[in-house]
This record gives structure tokens, sequence and C-alpha cells, in this order.
């Protein structure tokens, strides 16, 4: 059995929330996507990739006869494939929508996105929008985020500490709608009695750290709502520099 619960806060110093998220239980769906560019471009950015993303799958959830426009890879799940389709859509979108209109060139939008059937929870990310998992007592980063920096750790130009404070840290290499084309790869995990996903915007990372994520999670008592609004509240605390948005998912298996 799957819970979920997601919040998204606007922060301490920003007007706007540009963060667009989606729970959405009955497809099983839970999208996490934090906007940029000029005006409210952000904003538009993040809300058409998450609509995009939500449409293609819930077509595929109730339409028998549907059009893979980018194919069908047979080496991955129906539902690898159903949300691969539906961000590559998300970033055709969004790229259309900013080619086309002067006040939104440049927009773009970073996203962490998730489906989940009874046994397998598929993930695929773009940006620096992350996925965490606790499992058994493990609590660990699934997503690599596409920025400089990690991409000088992965090079061995910073250690993973100087990466959490580096300037250039906010500097994002890859998001939906920045390019017409961009590459994404799929993740997939068997789910456990007892697993916890979370996904966050770079609110939440931004401002505290791995180390932290991991403490308040691991200590958790109640329910989702309470850890999400815990996290929530320490970015806050810390700052809240950016607008934090936050998505808890919890399986359990059917006594």
């Amino acid at each position: 059995m799957i819970d979920s619960f997601g919040a998204s806060d606007v922060g301490r110093r920003r007007k706007l929330n540009e963060d667009t998220f989606l729970v959405d239980m009955d497809s099983s769906l839970y999208i996490v996507a934090d906007g940029m560019g000029g005006h409210n471009a952000g904003e538009i950015a993040s809300q058409l990739a998450v609509e995009t993303v939500a449409d293609f799958v819930q077509r595929t959830r109730q339409e028998e006869e549907i059009k893979w426009p980018y194919g069908l890879d047979l080496k991955m799940s129906i539902n690898a494939n159903r949300l691969l389709t539906s961000v590559l859509l998300a970033n055709k979108r969004v790229w259309d929508e900013s080619e086309g209109y002067e006040n939104l060139t440049g927009m773009g939008t970073t996203i962490v996105a998730a489906l989940t059937d009874d046994e397998v929870i598929s993930l695929v990310s773009a940006g620096d929008s992350r996925a965490y998992r606790l499992r058994r007592g493990k609590f660990e980063q699934l997503t690599v985020d596409d920025s400089w920096v990690q991409a000088a750790v992965d090079e061995g130009v910073l250690l993973p500490k100087e990466a959490e404070s580096h300037p250039m840290k906010n500097v994002i290499t890859k998001a939906i709608g920045v390019k017409e084309d961009i590459d994404l790869r799929i993740q997939e995990y068997l789910l456990e009695e007892g697993d916890l996903y979370l996904m966050c915007s770079d609110g939440l990372h931004g401002m505290i750290s791995n180390g932290d994520i991991e403490g308040i999670v691991k200590n958790m008592t109640g329910s989702l709502e309470t850890v999400v609004k815990k996290l929530v509240d320490a970015a806050n605390e810390c700052g809240g520099k950016d607008n934090i948005t936050v998505l808890a998912i919890s399986y359990e298996t059917e006594a």
C-alpha cells in the first residue's frame, strides 16, 4: 500500500513560488518541478511540465490505443516507458512555448518524477531536484544532480564537501525545456516493506545538508505530513532562500 504527502512553501526570500508538485494517487504519479526564468516564466514552465507528464500518464492508463512519439524501449517496463515519454513530451512542450513567446524565452524547469505500481517504483530526473530513499535504516540519494558542481565532483575537481558550499552550486547543466532535445535516465527499484522515498526541490537540499535531511527522516514520528512539514520548516529556519517543495512516499505491504 502506498501513502504519500507533499507540500510547497515560497520560502523567506522569494515573492513567487515557481515550484509545482503533484500527488496523484489514482495514477500512482508523483512529481516535483522547480521552474526558472524571468518574470513568471519559471512558474509557467514547471506547471506546463507537470501538466504534460500527468496528461500522458493518465492517457496511457485509460486508453488502450495510444501513440508513442518516441517509440517503446522493450528493455524497459511499461511504466518506465510511460514516465520517460511523458517527460520527453514535457521537454518539447516547454521548449515550444519558450520559443513561441518572447516573454517566455529561456524558461525551463528541473523535474523529479516517480511512477509506481504494486511492486516497482520508476524514477526520472533532470536538473537538481532530487529523490532519496530510506530503506532498512539506510538513507541514500538516488538521483544525481545535473549541475556544474556535480560534474566537478565526478571529475575529481571538487570534493563532495566542497561542492555543498561552492558559489556555483546552483548552476545546473540540464533542465526541461532549455534545449529542444534532452537525454534522460530511468531508474527502477523493487519496492520493499517500510520503504520511504523523498522527493524535493533544491530549496530543501540547498538549505540543509543530506545529513540533516537524513536525521529528520530517520527520527520522524507520526504521519508523512509531519515529516514533510518538519523538513520545510528546517529549510526556512536555515534561511529559506528559495522555494521549498517536499514530497514523501511510503510503502507498506497490506496485512
